[in-house]
């Protein structure tokens, strides 16, 4: 690894870790969302570097669609126990019941649209007044009108025209009764500089990242796993692919991509080749619109 790597990832590093400790700092209630994903567990990884000698002082948070990959919730509950902290698990299936939701219909039903009843209860639930994540700037446009501290008010909305300047590294979190701040500490990374990071740090990850076989439906040239929760017709064709993820959501809108990339170095490999977001090429739910993203995030979705 050359020497201006080494020094770009710790400029990185440096600047999460500072933002979690404001986070830590300024609020009261804080939590991290934590899914399991690449992006999440880097930011455990930084969360305890930056409280190395004590506790990590907040929460994670996990919103559970029920449509999970099996190997990301193996994943995030050990991950959980080896660092020590407290997880908080609500499900938008029982949000499905408690609010009398319409559940999602279609041959891949995605519950993504509703995650954000279930993570705006959570936040009511615990008072919760920050929500740390794991969004960067180069995964969906809507999500590099973000700044890093990212106001909501009081019903969970955003507004991407009334957002704070963020000069010199200076973060206002003061907030009103009832309003949250989203806080995105690797705003400034990109997927590349994820996976150069978390092989620098050796962070072990989700099999599902690497290039394993997996039976697949063909989606209008995407592969979506075979899951329980597809509802397949009797003509489509279930075949098993050399594949990996790039990202990790539900089984039923997450595409995968073939790949014979089995370690960090063929993955950084197939990386530099591609010329496709992350988002663009694996996720379903984000080609709804071309605004999907925004209009998700203004009605309080992550």
């Amino acid at each position: 690894m050359s020497t201006y790597q080494f020094n770009y990832l710790d400029q990185l590093e440096s600047e999460s870790i500072y933002i979690l400790r404001e986070v830590a700092g300024q609020f009261e209630r804080p939590a991290l969302l934590f899914s399991g994903g690449k992006d999440s567990i880097v930011l455990a990884h930084l969360a305890s570097k930056a409280f190395r000698y004590g506790k990590i002082p907040f929460k994670f948070v996990h919103i559970d669609t029920g449509h999970n990959f099996p190997e990301v919730l193996h994943f995030r509950d050990k991950l959980v126990a080896q660092i020590e902290v407290d997880l908080i698990v609500r499900k938008v299936e029982d949000t499905i019941s408690k609010r009398k939701l319409t559940e999602p219909k279609g041959k891949f039903p995605s519950r993504n649209w509703l995650q954000t009843f279930t993570l705006l209860d959570t936040i009511e639930e615990f008072e919760l007044d920050a929500c740390i994540g794991g969004a960067r700037r180069d995964e969906e446009k809507a999500r590099a009108k973000e700044r890093i501290f990212s106001v909501r008010d009081e019903f969970g909305q955003w507004d991407p025209k009334l957002q704070r300047p963020e000069l010199w590294n200076i973060f206002n979190g003061r907030i009103h009764k009832g309003e949250n701040v989203r806080v995105f500490p690797i705003s400034n990374w990109t997927e590349l500089d994820i996976w150069n990071y978390i092989r620098r740090e050796s962070i072990e990850l989700p099999s599902i990242y690497f290039s394993h076989e997996r039976e697949v439906i063909d989606l209008n040239g995407q592969w979506i796993a075979n899951s329980p929760y597809a509802d397949l017709d009797s003509d489509d064709i279930i075949t098993t692919k050399k594949i990996r993820y790039r990202t990790v959501g539900d089984m039923t809108c997450t595409a995968a991509v073939e790949s014979d990339a089995a370690t960090i170095d063929r993955v950084i490999e197939e990386i530099l080749a591609t010329r496709i977001s992350e988002r663009g090429e694996t996720r379903i739910d984000d080609r709804v619109t071309e605004a999907a993203m925004e209009d998700r995030k203004k009605g309080g979705y992550f």
